[in-house]
């Protein structure tokens, strides 16, 4: 039986406040880069609707310098809130960047200072600006003037273990006019690997008035009410539970909402919505989107008898017909047993 104390059944009950805009839900879909394009948000957000969704993150150096806006900035009008993560590790080139954003439509501006990745590091973005806390400084007070909707930064708790600054981090972000910060409770060395250590986060909640959004192995119910139970955290964030499973941040804003469960999708649900799935990116993408979809359909076929057949046949289609060729036996089977 699940349950949530009190206080906390009273911060739900309010609004997420970032600045000057009122998001009705306090469970975030997290930005993934590979993932959480235009047909991945329509999916989360159909059990989601009031959720903050994020693109996947955008290189401000890419913006600067392509004459037409790269797809990952595309959004749909009808999908908000939704916020725009950005990457970099020039001030003007963000400033420029995030003013570009407002125009797509963009609630709020995300500032990418977590990302692990190699590519992303040895340039100077994503989880290296801990390390380089006068350049993050400067990237946000810079966005923050060029733009007039909330700049947000979404970090990790430090470098690796000898390197753990996360709550002067915190401060410096606040007092340079972040409206809101997500932390993801890893360090950089630590990629995905590992437990969160959701103990920063609340050490962080302590020292800054902004709201605080926890964000790391949020990957079921339990562990997002266990997880602001022990941060005091204004919100979760979902990210890799919700690879071939959209339904997450749903289910768990669908708890805080009511305080009754919403009911799991059977595995033909779940097949089924994989080949929605895979039928948005061929129609939004091509060809690209098949071979994307490839991931996505593996992430799917887990936890049921023949899964690992099938994840491994989805894994490498070529085509949309054999994708869904695939699923339909797998459908047909399972209705047949």
């Amino acid at each position: 039986m699940l349950s949530i104390s009190s206080h906390l059944k009273e911060k739900l009950s309010q609004p997420l406040i970032i600045g000057s805009v009122e998001v009705k839900s306090r469970v975030l879909q997290s930005p993934l880069s590979g993932v959480t394009d235009l047909v991945f948000r329509r999916l989360v957000r159909r059990y989601a609707p009031n959720s903050m969704m994020y693109t996947e993150m955008v290189s401000a150096t890419e913006i600067h310098h392509l004459k037409q806006l790269p797809k990952l900035m595309e959004i749909d009008a009808n999908e908000q809130p939704i916020s725009i993560q950005l990457f970099d590790c020039r001030p003007d080139f963000m400033a420029e960047a995030a003013q570009k954003a407002v125009l797509e439509g963009a609630k709020t501006i995300d500032i990418n200072m977590g990302c692990p990745v190699n590519k992303i590091t040895k340039k100077g973005g994503g989880s290296s600006l801990l390390r380089q806390p006068e350049t993050a400084t400067k990237i946000v007070e810079e966005v923050v003037k060029a733009v007039n909707i909330p700049v947000t930064v979404k970090t990790r708790i430090g470098w690796n273990d000898n390197e753990i600054n996360i709550l002067e981090f915190a401060k410096k972000m606040e007092d340079s006019g972040a409206s809101m910060l997500t932390i993801h409770g890893r360090t950089r060395a630590q990629g995905y690997t590992g437990n969160a250590r959701w103990e920063w986060i609340k050490k962080v909640k302590e020292v800054v008035k902004i709201p605080v959004i926890a964000n790391g192995d949020i990957f079921s119910l339990e562990a997002a009410i266990n997880c602001l139970e022990i941060t005091g955290a204004d919100g979760v964030m979902c990210s890799r539970g919700t690879l071939g499973y959209p339904f997450l941040a749903g289910e768990i804003d669908y708890f805080f909402r009511t305080g009754n469960l919403y009911p799991s999708p059977t595995i033909i649900e779940k097949l089924e919505c994989a080949k929605e799935h895979l039928q948005g990116l061929w129609e939004y993408k091509g060809k690209r989107g098949i071979y994307q979809a490839r991931k996505h359909l593996s992430w799917y076929c887990k936890g049921f008898p023949g899964a690992s057949e099938l994840r491994d046949k989805v894994s490498r289609i070529e085509t949309v017909e054999e994708g869904y060729s695939l699923l339909d036996k797998a459908i047909e089977w399972r209705i047949e047993n």
